[in-house]
């Protein structure tokens, strides 16, 4: 597999391993499968509850209307997915991929919205294809979505070793500070502990204080910590408090 080296903002280097044609495939193939059967479902609901009747009685445009309501879940499928479940749909989670920036953080819903318009274009021939050969030959693994969005899509399969995780150890009569921390996710968490370790490591100051100024800024945390230091240990703790216990 590809090897996906992704330098954040604060300058810290994450190793990904990018997921491949075939399980990008495989995941496309189980999400088909899925709005399959929902267009399945739908169209029984509709013949044997009796509906089909009704709409057949209306006029033309609303009888488009609601078949164009009933079916939007399957138009928007990948956007509503992707963006409820942080880069994954039915088919990425049984595949163990997901999409993420390029820069290592959580993609938004812009990012997810630019995936999804080019995958409009990308599935009529010749494109298909297109996108296809993108993915293979581009470094990154990356479709033509991707290249838009400034996203890729990595595996969750790799083995990594704890030190390189967010997990930290909370005793279990722990008291959490920071409840707001639950705004972030966590490859946010993994990047902020990479950093202040390094920064730690290195006596890097200046980079904690700005650490600690971006962290505030995103979430509404006011520091009751004291220092930097103890500040994102008391946060990295917290946020392993609240994910693990809920």
């Amino acid at each position: 597999m590809s090897q996906l080296t992704i330098t954040t903002t604060q300058n810290v280097t994450i190793n990904f391993t990018a997921a491949s044609v075939g399980e990008r495939l495989l995941g496309q193939v189980l999400d088909l499968l899925v709005i399959i059967a929902y267009s399945v479902v739908a169209g029984y609901v509709i013949d044997y509850s009796g509906l089909g009747n009704y709409i057949s009685s209306m006029d033309y445009w609303s009888e488009m209307a609601v078949y164009i309501v009933i079916y939007l879940p399957v138009f928007f499928y990948t956007l509503i997915q992707e963006s409820l479940w942080e880069g994954r749909t039915i088919g990425k989670r049984i595949m163990k991929i997901k999409v993420i920036k390029i820069d290592g953080y959580q993609a938004g819903f812009g990012d997810y919205l630019i995936r999804w318009l080019f995958r409009l274009i990308e599935v009529l021939p010749p494109l298909t294809v297109v996108g296809l050969i993108a993915i293979i030959f581009n470094g990154k693994n990356q479709r033509i979505g991707d290249m838009g969005a400034g996203t890729a899509v990595i595996s969750l399969k790799n083995n990594i070793n704890i030190n390189h995780t967010i997990l930290q150890e909370v005793n279990e009569d722990y008291v959490p500070i920071y409840p707001l921390v639950i705004k972030l996710s966590d490859n946010d968490m993994r990047i902020i502990k990479e950093t202040f370790e390094i920064a730690v490591k290195n006596r890097d100051y200046s980079t904690l204080i700005k650490l600690r100024e971006k962290v505030i800024a995103v979430t509404g945390i006011k520091n009751q910590s004291g220092n930097d230091q103890d500040f994102i240990r008391t946060l990295l703790k917290d946020y392993n408090f609240y994910t693990q216990n809920m």
